[in-house]
């Protein structure tokens, strides 16, 4: 009776070295993206280690391996694992223990929607499969506790450190759960600064995977601070096609490219881009001009992410017979980020699950960009 040869493993890797990563352009072998390859009669294993958490590839690649490896060998079982490589960043400055890719939300100017970036970031991150955590910086205008529906509510205190409030998979940290809601913080920058060094230091955040950070209009004293104490951080810089906040959306894009800020700019996220009236959904109004996002992206050589429309709403239709979700809708405005069934049917939620996708590839390639890469041997 004729034996059947069973592959050896330096035989998969030379199979799985023909699949290749779209955005590194490298193949997974040279990547160190395959492990722990098992061969038995009729069955392959390994591990793949996806480049990010939040992997939007993670199902092309597991076809492409499979793909690959059933050509090579027909009629064998192939089981594949899905971990996340940890890159490790050559001449990287410390952060606070757990913490991953750091977020930074940025707008110039106040009013232009960076806030609720921020959260449809956070959450759309949250559904890709990331741990994820949401840190409110606006010390002097805190929006996330409105937008999460975590009005009055207090982070816990575990071990003498602060306990973010998890709100549908995101830890969500702001200044407005500690003071009560409506009180004015009148503080000079020094002490903002020292605050929110505070609230992220003495707060348990991990494992987290991305800290988004929705921060404060302007380039002062808290923009400094968070650089200094979460370098080698990524933004995206929120404006509105209005010449006023496309003037002050330029100023904060040239702080990031400062030597000392350290600061990664990965895109430009147009918001209110245009009106269109809920009953008429094929027409656009263009209240605050146009092309104002696509001019910042090619000025700073990145991508302009997405642009966000106004959408309106039915308010001809009979108020909800439940008067205390009403007044949550409310309060939580047009993104439903608390809710899983309202987000799910949000209208903006195709939006940052496109932005959320994007800037997990482009922080991928980033990280792998500036890690040591070293090619694997070829298989003998």
């Amino acid at each position: 009776m004729m034996s059947i040869s069973i592959p050896t493993v330096d035989q998969v890797l030379q199979a799985l070295s023909t699949v290749t990563d779209p955005d590194l352009k490298k193949d997974l072998v040279y990547l160190k993206m395959v492990d722990d390859v098992l061969v038995g009669a009729h069955r392959i294993s390994f591990t793949l280690y996806l480049t990010t958490p939040a992997c939007p590839l993670r199902d092309q690649l597991e076809r492409d391996c499979r793909t690959a490896l059933e050509r090579e060998f027909p009629g064998y079982q192939v089981e594949i694992k899905m971990d996340v490589r940890q890159w490790e960043r050559k001449g990287s400055l410390q952060r606070p223990e757990g913490l991953g890719a750091v977020i930074l939300v940025l707008s110039g100017k106040g009013g232009v929607g960076k806030s609720t970036v921020a959260a449809g970031l956070a959450r759309s991150l949250s559904d890709l499969g990331a741990r994820v955590a949401l840190l409110d910086a606006d010390i002097h205008g805190p929006s996330q506790p409105t937008l999460w529906r975590l009005l009055n509510q207090r982070p816990g205190v575990v071990n003498e450190k602060m306990r973010p409030i998890d709100c549908a998979g995101v830890a969500v940290l702001s200044l407005g759960m500690l003071v009560d809601a409506g009180q004015p913080l009148v503080w000079r920058g020094p002490m903002a600064g020292n605050a929110l060094k505070q609230l992220v230091t003495d707060t348990d955040w991990g494992p987290v995977d991305y800290l988004v950070v929705d921060m404060p209009p302007g380039t002062g004293d808290v923009h400094l601070t968070l650089a200094q104490l979460l370098p080698d951080s990524y933004a995206v810089m929120v404006t509105t096609p209005h010449d006023l906040a496309l003037a002050d959306a330029r100023k904060a894009a040239a702080m990031c490219q400062m030597e000392s800020m350290r600061i990664n700019l990965l895109g430009i996220v147009e918001n209110m881009s245009w009106f269109t009236p809920i009953r008429h959904p094929d027409e656009r109004y263009y209240l605050f001009g146009q092309g104002a996002g696509s001019s910042l992206a090619e000025a700073f050589n990145v991508p302009l992410l997405t642009q966000l429309p106004l959408l309106a709403h039915d308010t001809d239709g009979p108020p909800h017979a439940d008067s205390e979700k009403s007044e949550q809708q409310a309060h939580a405005g047009d993104l439903p980020v608390a809710d899983t069934l309202e987000w799910q049917k949000s209208p903006y939620q195709p939006y940052f699950e496109a932005i959320a996708a994007a800037l997990a590839r482009a922080i991928a390639v980033h990280q792998a960009s500036s890690s040591d890469l070293r090619q694997n041997p070829d298989p003998k």
